[in-house]
């Protein structure tokens, strides 16, 4: 038996089917440009809002009282940086009192929080001794594991966060960088242990590489 032909479309279909395909083409062309467009607009403002709501953090980490020079004007920025869990680029403010190092605010990040990420940003001084710890940016579980970020903190008397605070890094062993259940001298709430397990070891790798980096991190700046 031979083999029947397939029968083409007639030239009208053709041109209908060409026609839909031309005008599905322009719309996504159109909207992926109205898109394109609307992201550069929206852009400046966002960062914006994002420098706006970090400076907000570096103010509560670093005391005003303990700094005279302007933040914005004196700022270092990091690779991508391991020790502090940062696989992008970071910046670190410089805080001097009469010219000398005073204090830094620098971003970490602990990885193994309960629900992924947890940002941090904290100040420390030129000594070590540890200003502020900030939650920024988490997934933790609402009512269990949150209670690290200070906002979500339900004890506002004394909140869990705020155990860093004058903390010198020097003067406590590497072993006590811990929660109490893991032997070490941070609190931590029953059956929460995972998220501030996680962002007591951030903390205490930050302070190490302060340290370890301190002249680099507290250099001049270049006029």
């Amino acid at each position: 038996m031979r083999e029947q032909n397939p029968v083409a479309p007639p030239p009208s279909a053709r041109a209908s089917a060409l026609k839909t395909a031309a005008i599905l083409l322009a719309y996504v062309v159109i909207f992926t440009g109205i898109l394109a467009a609307a992201e550069q607009w929206t852009r400046p403002t966002i960062e914006a809002s994002l420098a706006a709501e970090k400076m907000k953090f570096v103010n509560e980490v670093l005391p005003a009282g303990q700094y005279d020079n302007d933040l914005l004007a004196d700022t270092l920025t990091l690779p991508p940086t391991p020790e502090l869990g940062l696989k992008s680029e970071s910046k670190v403010y410089r805080a001097r009192l009469g010219g000398k190092p005073a204090a830094l605010a620098l971003e970490a990040v602990a990885p193994d929080g309960y629900a992924g990420d947890i940002r941090l940003i904290l100040g420390i001084t030129a000594e070590g001794t540890i200003t502020g710890v900030r939650v920024t940016a988490h997934k933790e579980t609402p009512g269990l594991g949150d209670y690290v970020d200070l906002k979500k903190d339900k004890n506002k008397a004394r909140p869990w966060i705020r155990q860093f605070d004058g903390l010198n890094y020097p003067q406590v062993p590497d072993e006590a960088w811990k929660v109490k259940k893991d032997r070490g001298r941070f609190d931590s709430r029953t059956g929460a242990t995972i998220s501030p397990r996680a962002v007591v070891a951030a903390v205490h790798r930050a302070a190490q590489f302060v340290s370890a980096h301190k002249d680099t991190l507290f250099e001049e700046r270049a006029k």
